[in-house]
């Protein structure tokens, strides 16, 4: 006897109605996708439930890949046996005899399959019975045990989980639509990106290059923070867009001060037009209020004027530590501090504008001819299409 199988618990999706199923079959897309580099391992999906069957696999490292699938509430390492009394009593009791630091414990029976010949309170008693007289030094507490062994009977089988381990929660990537990240390379985008994943958003990404006064270390950097956030997404496309020339012709010709506001809404004018080509419906920023110059409120509302699409900002409320802390956990912190700086950290104004007026910056930009230059960066921008297999490849060329 084993632990032979991962269940897997749904958080919101179970409140979603008649779109459940939608959400389901994603979800299930998704975990095979992280799980394909275990062959033998399968996912399968029953009544309001699905399992990752091991095939005598190693659970830890299928677990440690679906902790990271969003859409997953929690997730229990599970023995699979027959609908037969016994052979439940004797899972349950090898379940109790395998965990570690319990002293107490409580059986909870679920009995889905009401063919099953024993009500569920009864078999709660009958089960806690046998582990009591054929253990010793255990005993149970039903409000705050050491371990709950829960007993799921279904028609198909009965199911025996013990830990109850918390998942990345959130809904299936894919299932809220697409979003084109800005991606800067510093560390607040990637954690955007993160987060609008988290909710069911998949991610396309665009990065401004301004070489050669960024390098191809800093795009570099921006590749390898785009193949972290493949963890959670699978495939990400990345539009890099040659920035220097209008970049330069804002510094230019534009007040000193207003450089900023106008660069900026020179990026959600090209971020517009990529979504268009690549029918997208919304952008998203690493946008936190009050962090710099341009995330003022005034600036915010001077700089959007410029698109009608939605602009999602995850972390419009946060402080800067909780973004470092949620950089920390996905991995993209370490890359986003490397010294490389990106286009918004060149040309920066001595007193960038924090309160931009949207009168004088139309004035401005009325001033000169930007759709050129515009329609210039749209058109050379180059695609990058990264997947899970070509970040693996790039580690292994290290070697």
């Amino acid at each position: 006897m084993e632990f032979d199988h991962i269940l897997i618990r749904y958080g919101e999706m179970a409140l979603k109605g008649k779109n459940r199923k939608r959400f389901y079959s994603k979800l299930q897309d998704n975990l095979r996708k992280v799980l394909a580099e275990f062959p033998e391992v399968k996912v399968k999906r029953t009544q309001g439930r699905m399992f990752v069957h091991l095939h005598g696999h190693d659970p830890m490292p299928v677990m440690d890949k679906c902790k990271e699938v969003f859409g997953i509430q929690s997730l229990s390492l599970a023995i699979k046996i027959a609908n037969d009394e016994q052979e439940i009593k004797d899972a349950a009791l090898y379940a109790l005899k395998n965990s570690t630091g319990t002293k107490t414990f409580k059986i909870s029976v679920k009995r889905i399959d009401k063919n099953f010949p024993v009500r569920s309170q009864e078999f709660n008693k009958d089960v806690g019975a046998h582990l009591l007289v054929n253990t010793e030094g255990y005993t149970v507490d039903v409000h705050h045990p050491d371990l709950e062994l829960k007993v799921e009977i279904r028609t198909e089988a009965t199911y025996i989980t013990s830990e109850v381990i918390k998942g990345a929660g959130g809904f299936p990537v894919g299932t809220s639509g697409k979003s084109l990240l800005l991606l800067s390379g510093g560390i607040d985008s990637p954690v955007a990106g993160y987060l609008a994943m988290k909710r069911g958003v998949a991610i396309e990404a665009i990065h401004f290059h301004s070489p050669p006064f960024t390098s191809e270390r800093a795009k570099q950097k921006v590749l390898d923070l785009a193949s972290e956030l493949t963890n959670y997404g699978a495939t990400i496309k990345l539009h890099i867009v040659p920035f220097t020339k209008l970049q330069q012709f804002i510094y230019q010709e534009m007040p000193e001060r207003y450089t900023m506001t106008i660069m900026r809404r020179m990026m959600l004018r090209i971020g517009e037009a990529i979504c268009e080509k690549e029918s997208i419906l919304s952008m998203t920023t690493g946008e936190s209020l009050g962090q710099v110059a341009s995330q003022t409120m005034e600036s915010m509302n001077c700089i959007n004027e410029v698109t009608n699409y939605p602009v999602l900002r995850p972390l419009i409320t946060m402080d800067k530590l909780d973004i470092i802390d949620i950089s920390r956990k996905i991995n993209t912190y370490d890359i986003s501090i490397r010294p490389y700086e990106d286009c918004c950290t060149i040309f920066v104004p001595k007193a960038p504008k924090t309160k931009p007026k949207r009168e004088k910056v139309n004035y401005f930009e009325s001033t000169a001819d930007f759709a050129p230059l515009i329609q210039e960066a749209v058109e050379g921008t180059e695609i990058i299409t990264i997947t899970k297999e070509r970040k693996e490849e790039q580690y292994e060329d290290l070697f």
